[in-house]
């Protein structure tokens, strides 16, 4: 696949994922925590895209 489809989809489920996870202790889906761990998420989800994209 390449690198930069795999760069994508990284960004796209690490900032679902991201975005979640402070949802399963309560926070809403637009709290500054949930914003925070979006941007955590994507950045880590392109890291990942980028290094399996090697």
């Amino acid at each position: 696949m390449e690198r930069s489809r795999l760069i994508w989809i990284g960004l796209f489920v690490g900032s679902a994922v991201g975005g979640y996870v402070p949802a399963l202790w309560g926070a809403g889906m637009l709290s500054f925590s949930s914003v925070i761990g979006s941007a955590i998420g994507g950045v880590a989800g392109i890291w990942l895209g980028y290094r399996l994209g090697e």
